[in-house]
């Protein structure tokens, strides 16, 4: 059967991980990190509550994490400055 056919994959955020790291879509990925994923992204796949859990299409979810560039250990609050530009002080 072609992965287009049929209803939907949902999987919870735990599978989920477990799931892209098992098919070689991601090195490495925890299920608190799909979730911050899913709070903060806007391009995120559409999230459906099952109980209290959250989950998603794979079908949806592998391309976008397969597309997608890890900035592990990226220190985003230095984007954007210049060379040698230091951030505000903190109060």
């Amino acid at each position: 059967m072609a992965e287009d056919e049929g209803g939907p994959e949902m999987l919870s955020f735990r599978e989920l991980a477990r799931r892209l790291v098992a098919d070689g879509v991601v090195e490495k990925i925890t299920h608190q990190r799909i979730s911050q994923l899913a709070r903060g992204d806007a391009e995120f796949p559409p999230v459906v509550r099952i109980g209290r859990s959250s989950a998603v299409d794979y079908r949806v979810a592998r391309p976008y994490f397969a597309g997608r560039k890890s900035r592990q250990g990226q220190r985003t609050d230095l984007a954007g400055r210049a060379e040698g530009e230091q951030a505000p002080p903190q109060p």
